[in-house]
């Protein structure tokens, strides 16, 4: 079983060892009820999930959980979440303990599933944009979680200090300006979505809001790129559904920020939004003690 939980919605389904995604569900994340209403949402959908059911005739009934959130994860606790306003809650508080639960990361999560399934080469940065924006980092072909598990938090670099404030308590940085919840509340609108079609009819503030965002996100990637060198930045997310709207000038942005050196390969995610619900399910395949996928045998925790 898997569990990819997102700012805006809970993506769950049954994942096949070999990244089959036999079933799948989603539902509205609460997160403007405040943590407690999110993890019993969680916890609820597992247990939904859990249920033995039938899918093209042959029963299916899981063996075990995966389940990747947002925010600061350390072994077997989600120690801190921005988004959510969570902190130190013990796995056990998402499931009621009948099956091996392995929680993690997820945007991590996602970058194991992209080596394992999609494309990444073996030093890239994926980058999923959604309600908020982290990096999976890969280095010599192996997720890199650094010193404490923690790598990777690159929605907080600020980008404009002293900016617009963060719900990480900093001021400036780069999810509160390139996010899409940043960029739809920027522009007055209910998902940037409509920021993009805004923009790309001439809609002046629309165009603004949108061209904030593609700075940020360049000034950002620079510094990445600067320090680590990747060979490809993959990026996914709901705002990679823009495609061009956010490729094209973004790539643009970046090389002309990188004036002394070429700028790495900007494309969007083989898996597209199914990323994160593989990773998790990766992550349920590591409860069992097992693993999956081209590459995951060589991946860091």
């Amino acid at each position: 079983m898997a569990v990819d939980v997102g700012g805006t919605t809970l993506k769950g389904g049954l994942i096949a060892q070999d990244g089959r995604i036999l079933y799948r569900d989603r539902r509205p994340t609460p997160r403007t009820e405040g943590p407690d209403r999110v993890i019993a949402a969680i916890s609820a959908f597992v247990a939904d999930l859990s249920a033995p059911r039938t899918v093209a005739g042959a029963p299916l009934r899981p063996a075990a959980v995966g389940l990747a959130v947002p925010g600061l994860v350390a072994s077997g606790r989600a120690v801190f979440s921005a988004a959510f306003g969570w902190r130190d809650v013990p796995a056990a508080a998402f499931t009621d303990g009948r099956l091996p639960l392995a929680l993690g990361h997820d945007v991590r999560s996602a970058g194991e599933a992209e080596l394992a399934y999609g494309s990444a080469a073996p030093d890239a940065l994926y980058l999923p944009i959604g309600t908020g924006i982290a990096g999976a980092v890969v280095l010599t072909g192996s997720l890199y979680g650094g010193a404490a598990g923690w790598a990777g938090q690159i929605g907080h670099i600020p980008v404009r200090p002293g900016g617009l404030p963060c719900p990480c308590g900093q001021r400036g940085c780069l999810s509160a300006y390139a996010s899409a919840a940043s960029v739809a509340a920027r522009a007055g609108e209910t998902s940037a979505e409509d920021v993009v079609r805004r923009a790309a009819a001439g809609d002046e503030p629309a165009a603004r809001v949108w061209a904030e965002a593609v700075e940020a996100l360049a000034l950002a990637l620079a510094t990445y790129t600067l320090v680590l060198d990747p060979a490809v930045i993959v990026v996914g997310g709901g705002l990679s559904l823009a495609g061009d709207a956010l490729l094209t000038p973004l790539r643009a942005r970046l090389a002309a920020r990188l004036a002394f050196r070429p700028a790495p390969e900007v494309r969007t995610s083989a898996l597209g939004v199914d990323a994160g619900l593989l990773g998790a399910g990766l992550l349920g395949l590591r409860a069992l003690g097992q693993q999956g996928g081209g590459h995951v045998d060589h991946l860091g925790a």
